[in-house]
């Protein structure tokens, strides 16, 4: 980020209302780390009209919010988003509203920065929509998951996302390919999850009688000699929900390194899978402003189809 020479004085427009200041701040000054936000805001170098603020504190209309010039350290930035990445997000919106787009989300791109990761989706992406105000995400993707992923570009249109997710009035549907044969018949997986520390830092999640009730619709989309590609349909939203129910099922999913199998390792191999098995490939939510319901599809990519174009020489 460019070193600001003068303080910035910013009034609060209607799309910004009931935002998080700092939240607000994370946008607009777009290579600042969150560590720096909480410290410029705790001393008192943000004043919303000529007052401090905590960091939860929620603009409102015609706010006046005073930004303090930054100079920000190589190491502390925000990576600027290349040039390739720009390209490839402004060609990866599926579908957009007044207040929300859907995107069809790269595999291998962390949808937040963080934990070492210098530039996630939400960031780049903010600086490819530099003529957005506000613009957060409603729902995540595991960093290897590939499609549709919907953002709001308010904070009315966020609430009222969240409210449906919570409520369970947002389908989301997935494809991945599995190890083994599916059986036909199985059609939900219950098991309760359980998120740990896999001793290293890393985020992991395990079947547990002590975890959280999560089921998954599962359906066999095509069935191949030694793998399946399936549907997937979370009913809960765990993190790794349909990896795990899937490895708990005896059929992990290929390309997964964290519950993946030996087999499937050497399946994927074959089958020349250099990324996880999982596309979030349809998606569907009520609009914010009139209910009614939206339906967006994502369509498998290149490196995906041709995986599956190789399953079928092999039956």
């Amino acid at each position: 980020m460019a070193e600001g020479r003068d303080v910035q004085w910013v009034e609060v427009s209607e799309g910004q209302v009931g935002q998080r200041i700092d939240n607000f701040l994370r946008t607009r000054l777009k290579g600042a780390p969150k560590s720096l936000i909480y410290r410029i805001v705790r001393k008192g170098e943000i004043r919303v009209n000529k007052k401090r603020v905590k960091a939860d504190y929620r603009l409102e209309l015609g706010d006046l919010v005073r930004i303090p010039p930054l100079r920000l350290a190589p190491e502390e930035a925000v990576r600027e988003v290349s040039d390739g990445l720009r390209n490839l997000l402004a060609g990866s919106v599926l579908v957009e509203g007044p207040a929300w787009l859907v995107i069809n989300k790269p595999a291998g791109l962390a949808v937040h920065g963080g934990s070492g990761v210098k530039i996630g989706l939400i960031e780049a992406l903010r600086q490819v929509r530099d003529d957005l105000d506000f613009l957060e995400l409603v729902h995540r993707l595991d960093r290897d998951t590939s499609g549709c992923l919907l953002l709001a570009k308010s904070r009315t249109a966020l609430v009222t996302l969240n409210q449906a997710l919570k409520a369970h009035q947002m389908d989301k549907q997935y494809l991945a390919l599995v190890q083994g044969r599916w059986p036909t018949r199985r059609e939900f997986v219950s098991a309760r999850l359980d998120r740990f520390d896999a001793g290293n830092g890393e985020r992991r999640v395990r079947v547990d009688s002590q975890g959280k009730v999560s089921r998954t619709r599962f359906a066999v989309r095509e069935a191949f000699s030694r793998v399946t590609l399936i549907e997937a349909e979370p009913v809960t939203g765990r993190t790794h929900q349909i990896r795990v129910h899937a490895a708990h099922a005896g059929h992990a999913l290929l390309g997964d390194d964290k519950y993946g199998t030996r087999e499937g390792a050497r399946l994927a191999r074959e089958l020349k899978l250099e990324r996880l098995f999982l596309h979030s490939n349809a998606l569907t939510f009520p609009e914010p402003s009139s209910g009614r319901p939206v339906h967006v599809k994502a369509p498998l990519g290149e490196t995906l189809e041709a995986v599956l174009a190789r399953a079928r020489q092999a039956r």
